[in-house]
């Protein structure tokens, strides 16, 4: 068995990077920007107010000051004239500064009487002007790469930019393998229970941003499993669930070796999913999952979505541990790393009292998964632990 991180590692050395494609920056959002990208123009491309009030010279500016208003500016509609000395223009928050003016009189300090303003409280210093550029210049970057935000979305397309270099997004064909399983909606029969585990894990890579595609269910007959692996063939990565381990009935490694998998492992020194196993095949990456639904989710996280990234052309891809405190005790780990599931209270982090891998209804209460490091010795309530979000 190999570690975790020596896991991770040699599944780094599977994950391709993706070719790059061209994608219209209003379908953008959650792609991983590929390339820099820089500012076609200035913004904002001129001088411009960022208040409603009277545009007018600051050196002209005191307390029962007055002046005459000889024009507008609004936005989009600058105005077009000179302001001289003793003169103002109306202007509202986003209208480009008129030539000659430098100084913006807020509305609130001011009286009007017909065409003449009077300031009649204290302006300030402050000359409400938004320059030209203050936000960014052109030739300014987003550099890559970077899953793109909301907030670079806007950004991106204030710099003026229609679309962007963005890494495909990458193909995962999913294969669930087993006699005893049955998709949702189905009648099972008496030894027989409904498939989960590739619903639960099409929903975590999809919000990784991965494009997944459940496969008919491999039976366990090696004509079964050689079938869904024809129908995975034009996949980025291949992953299977169950069947990866040692038993009579676990044909995935068998065959996929029979169909030219190169293995780069099997067997990782954690608990839940030291049954996994990973390879190249036909030119896809795969990954052999175990098959109890815990396990599978959790490996998720550790190991397939980490590999993503590094598809999408991210470069820090490995899980960010947080720290918290735990709310109760915690009796000493074996010898193999483990994920335990927990929730997060007020007062701190609480495993679940039971971490059996086939239990879905702990995991959906989860909200956390403790890390505890092989030989790790008892833990008091209070003390300091590694843990994921979930």
């Amino acid at each position: 068995m190999i570690s975790v991180a020596e896991a991770r590692a040699r599944l780094y050395g599977l994950a391709t990077p993706l070719p790059v494609e061209t994608v219209p920056l209003a379908q953008a959002a959650g792609r991983i920007l590929a390339r820099d990208v820089a500012a076609t123009r200035d913004q904002p491309p001129f001088a411009a107010s960022s208040m409603d009030g009277y545009a007018v010279k600051r050196a002209e500016v005191e307390l029962h000051a007055m002046f005459k208003v000889i024009g507008e500016a609004a936005a989009g509609h600058g105005f077009g004239g000179q302001v001289g000395p003793g003169q103002a223009v109306r202007i509202f928050t986003g209208a480009p500064i008129p030539d000659g003016a430098d100084f913006v009189v807020i509305q609130e300090d001011v009286t009007v009487r017909g065409e003449v303003i009077t300031i009649t409280d204290a302006p300030g210093a402050k000359d409400n002007i938004r320059p030209a550029g203050g936000d960014f210049r052109a030739g300014d970057t987003v550099t890559a790469p970077r899953r793109l935000r909301p907030a670079d979305i806007a950004l991106l397309a204030a710099m003026n930019i229609p679309a962007v270099p963005a890494a495909r997004r990458p193909q995962v064909a999913l294969i669930s393998t087993g006699d005893e399983l049955v998709m949702p909606g189905q009648d099972p029969g008496p030894d027989q229970i409904i498939v989960s585990n590739t619903f639960g894990l099409k929903a975590l890579l999809e919000a990784e941003g991965a494009q997944a595609r459940i496969l008919p269910i491999a039976r366990d007959r090696a004509s079964s499993l050689e079938t869904a692996f024809l129908l995975a063939r034009d996949a980025d990565l291949i992953v299977t669930i169950g069947g990866a381990s040692v038993g009579d009935h676990d044909l995935v490694a068998g065959v996929a070796e029979g169909l030219g998998m190169d293995r780069a492992f099997y067997k990782v020194r954690m608990r839940p999913g030291k049954p996994l196993m990973a390879g190249q095949l036909a030119g896809a990456s795969m990954v052999g999952l175990p098959g109890n639904p815990v396990s599978t989710m959790v490996c998720g996280h550790i190991f397939i979505l980490p590999m993503l990234r590094r598809m999408m052309g991210l470069t820090d891809c490995d899980p960010r541990p947080l720290t918290g405190r735990l709310a109760a005790p915690l009796s000493a780990n074996g010898p193999r790393e483990h994920y335990m599931r927990a929730r997060i209270a007020d007062d701190g982090l609480i495993a679940f009292p039971s971490q059996d891998s086939s239990l879905l209804g702990i995991l959906a209460e989860a909200d956390a998964l403790i890390l505890r490091p092989p030989e790790d010795g008892p833990r008091d309530a209070g003390d300091t632990v590694f843990y994921l979000p979930l």
